[in-house]
């Protein structure tokens, strides 16, 4: 007795492939939430390392490296270290790019100026101000990053790379952070250098583990 065509191999349909969901972009209202978001994260924690004595890496690191070492603000310091990078994000990545991170440049700025009013510290632990300070810089660099911006500086440098050579933002930015944080040596105490250290690397697992190349679909 022969075999129905309908019960063959050959007959039985292949599952069809679930296609892929379409990108939704970011409105522009999103977009500057997003920049004023990620701002205020990323300056909470560094209000919050410079409390406790703490540095990090990337320029807000030798931001806050300069401040310990002259009498000028971080402010200052900030938005000078960060000039050349906005530079290269222009030639990198274009004008819409370059807008958005030099306004989140800005308002990091700015709001680094408002917290030490807003939430004066007078003593917290280097060991929390190092972990809380860059876990919160470094989800409002995720922040930033999924919204087309960056606070320039490494971060700039990261995902050029990352988009050129598919090398992850976060390991790229890391090795610009050690570069930072050996510079520390001659300004901050070992004991010092030690916690911040380890905030650096807790602050760039975040962008390791959560911006990589087909993770995140947002536009």
């Amino acid at each position: 007795m022969s075999t129905s065509a309908a019960t063959t191999p050959s007959a039985v349909a292949a599952p069809s492939a679930v296609a892929a969901p379409p990108v939704a972009p970011h409105t522009r209202r999103e977009d500057v939430f997003a920049l004023l978001t990620g701002a205020l994260l990323i300056s909470l924690g560094l209000h919050l390392l410079e409390s406790g004595g703490a540095v990090t890496g990337g320029t807000p690191g030798l931001g806050l490296l300069l401040s310990h070492a002259t009498p000028l603000p971080f402010a200052v310091v900030y938005l000078a270290v960060n000039l050349p990078f906005v530079i290269l994000g222009l030639v990198q990545r274009g004008w819409a790019f370059t807008v958005r991170t030099a306004v989140a440049v800005a308002l990091v700025a700015a709001l680094t100026l408002v917290h030490p009013h807003a939430l004066a510290i007078a003593d917290i632990p280097l060991a929390y101000a190092a972990l809380v300070g860059n876990l919160l810089a470094g989800v409002g660099i995720i922040v930033l990053f999924r919204h087309g911006a960056s606070i320039a500086g490494f971060g700039v440098l990261a995902l050029v790379c990352q988009e050129r050579y598919g090398w992850r933002a976060g390991y790229v930015q890391l090795a610009c952070d050690a570069v930072v944080l050996a510079l520390s040596v001659a300004v901050v105490p070992p004991a010092t250098l030690l916690a911040s250290a380890v905030g650096a690397v807790v602050l760039n697992l975040v962008l390791a583990l959560n911006h990589r190349p087909g993770r995140y679909l947002g536009a």
